[in-house]
């Protein structure tokens, strides 16, 4: 009797333990995801339209606030045009300060991003605030919807798509809401990029 009862003992036990492994497994997998994914960690990638503060310690004639130009360029004292598009704040300010050094000995260069234009997302359709948005950092598709109010009644959640031009192709992005919110297939909910349309029918 007592070496029955021990047996299921351990086998409950087992159990417990098996399902605190399975849980804990889970736990971790959606923390890494979310740490991969996390658009607040993304460095962002200047743009047309972008206001610059470039300065130079101790040279004040090497002190601007320009904006990046359609093409993507900056115009600086000394070095001529600067690619700023698609580049961080810091890959700008590395390059700005190699090129300096022709002229300029050990250069001290600040580049800070002094306003966020480029990045602008639209969020269309049964939505309460359908619209153009324009923030100054990434957002995935559950954070779009959210800034747009979220859906009304009418929205088919489970057929949301994203539209992404790049190169002057149009990219339709299937998106299942109740999906994702059901902490299903996570992964379609991505990060959006400049110019992004996302279409709630």
């Amino acid at each position: 009797m007592r070496n029955d009862q021990a047996r299921t003992s351990r086998r409950g036990l087992l159990a417990v333990c098996r399902g605190c492994v399975i849980l804990l497994m889970v736990i971790g997998a959606s923390t890494v995801f979310a740490q991969d994914r996390d658009a607040s960690d993304l460095e962002y990638q200047i743009g047309p339209d972008d206001l610059l503060d470039i300065s130079v310690w101790k040279e004040e004639t090497l002190q601007r606030k320009v904006v990046v130009r359609p093409d993507g360029k900056v115009s600086f004292p000394l070095i001529g045009e600067v690619q700023a598009a698609s580049h961080s704040a810091e890959e700008i300010q590395n390059d700005i300060t190699q090129r300096l050094k022709k002229y300029i000995p050990d250069p001290v260069v600040t580049v800070v991003i002094d306003k966020v234009s480029a990045y602008k997302i639209y969020v269309i359709g049964e939505v309460k605030n359908s619209g153009q948005y324009q923030v100054g950092h990434y957002l995935d598709v559950v954070q779009a919807l959210a800034l747009a109010g979220g859906l009304t009644p009418y929205a088919a959640e489970n057929k949301i798509k994203i539209l992404r031009r790049e190169n002057n192709v149009v990219t339709v992005i299937p998106f299942e809401y109740a999906k994702v919110e059901a902490g299903i297939e996570l992964k379609q909910n991505i990060i959006l990029k400049r110019g992004d349309v996302v279409i709630v029918p």
